[in-house]
């Protein structure tokens, strides 16, 4: 038996100059946030941070249990999240927490509810705002409840970057690591039908957990700590790691339009491409990088512009050709309008021509299946 990852959650912080998502804070409250595990095991733990909080984080009581639906647990399954024997733990400024282990089976595909008590007044957190599920907050230490009626309903999921399982040796775990076409903006909220949920549905003993932020580039601070810059921390650290699925671009490519800036260039991307493959391929790891995928009919000001454009040809065909990752997912071609297929196809289009509904983020995973086998 070993400890692997069987959620992840790549969190941002609340002070960033460019924000997608408006950030808040806790006064004496419970917050409850499902979390859905890519893979299962015999107990568990929890990891909470702190990692963009300027000041010490109280968690004054935690517990984890089986939802059932909405803020509803599955009482038999309720348990007490302990950390060094405690039921309340402080987290320093900038750090993280791992929970005892918790005497908890759990299968894969579950949804776990984890409840969170913050009995002082709390900073904007440490937090996503993309996370497609409804975090629930109620005053008061609620932890134990079977269901918070009457809860102030979140979109969100807020300082919880992880699950662990006690799983027995066997199974192998990619990253997803990237942007908002892996997070899943564009996809129905809670209904996990995110590109990383199908990959999941389809890979059987294998599993793949999600590391992607919405707005994040692989070049440039600014919606959370670029790709480079988060590597180390958000891949090869994951326990039980094997393989690596990229999707990043098109936030380099276009973001930088919205407030008048050049786009990335396609040298540029290039390299930080290539440095990932030999940051992933040091560690031991199996890496696939997707194509960049269209995005032509943004409907956001500045983000769609000839020069971004063309830089995004540019690279797809390095990525295709140039034999540097392990494999290539031709996310690309396969969300593209045929017709013109700087575009996403319309039947795949989530209505803001840069991200992708439910159909498209299948279309997303079938291209990573076409590649690579867990198995």
């Amino acid at each position: 038996m070993r400890w692997v990852a069987g959620f992840r959650s790549a969190l941002v912080g609340p002070y960033e100059q460019i924000r997608l998502a408006q950030p808040r804070g806790f006064a004496g409250q419970t917050v409850r946030q499902a979390l859905r595990l890519a893979g299962g095991g015999e107990r568990l733990r929890v990891r909470l941070s702190n990692r963009y909080g300027r000041e010490p984080l109280t968690v004054g009581a935690a517990r984890v249990a089986v939802r059932k639906a909405g803020d509803e647990i599955v009482p038999e399954t309720d348990r007490e999240v302990r950390f060094g024997g405690a039921g309340q733990v402080t987290v320093p400024a900038g750090g993280e927490v791992v929970s005892d282990p918790v005497g908890l089976a759990v299968a894969a595909g579950a949804d776990l509810a984890l409840s969170l008590f913050l009995p002082g007044e709390t900073e904007p957190a440490t937090y996503t705002g993309f996370a497609g599920e409804t975090a629930y907050v109620s005053d008061g230490d609620l932890v134990s409840a079977a269901a918070l009626p009457g809860a102030e309903q979140v979109d969100g999921r807020f300082y919880a970057t992880g699950v662990d399982v006690l799983a027995p040796e066997g199974p192998r775990i990619a990253v997803a690591f990237g942007d908002s076409w892996f997070e899943g903006v564009g996809t129905t909220p809670g209904a996990n039908r995110r590109s990383v949920d199908v990959l999941n549905e389809r890979l059987g003993r294998d599993w793949v957990v999600n590391q992607g932020i919405s707005g994040n580039r692989l070049l440039t601070d600014e919606v959370g700590e670029h790709g480079l810059a988060r590597f180390d921390r958000d891949v090869p650290s994951v326990p039980g790691v094997t393989h690596v699925l990229v999707h990043f671009g098109i936030n380099d490519l276009g973001l930088p339009g919205m407030v008048g800036l050049p786009p990335a260039r396609a040298a540029d991307l290039i390299a930080g491409f290539t440095e990932l493959a030999r940051r992933a391929r040091d560690a031991g790891l199996t890496i696939v990088a997707a194509t960049v995928g269209p995005y032509a009919g943004a409907v956001y000001e500045g983000i769609s512009t000839p020069e971004g454009l063309a830089a995004r040809r540019r690279v797809n065909e390095w990525i295709r050709t140039s034999g540097v990752f392990d494999a290539v997912a031709d996310v690309a071609r396969a969300v593209e309008n045929p017709d013109d297929p700087d575009f996403i196809r319309p039947e795949f289009d989530s209505g803001d021509g840069m991200h992708l509904n439910d159909a498209g983020a299948r279309a997303m995973a079938e291209a990573f299946l076409a590649v690579v086998d867990l198995r």
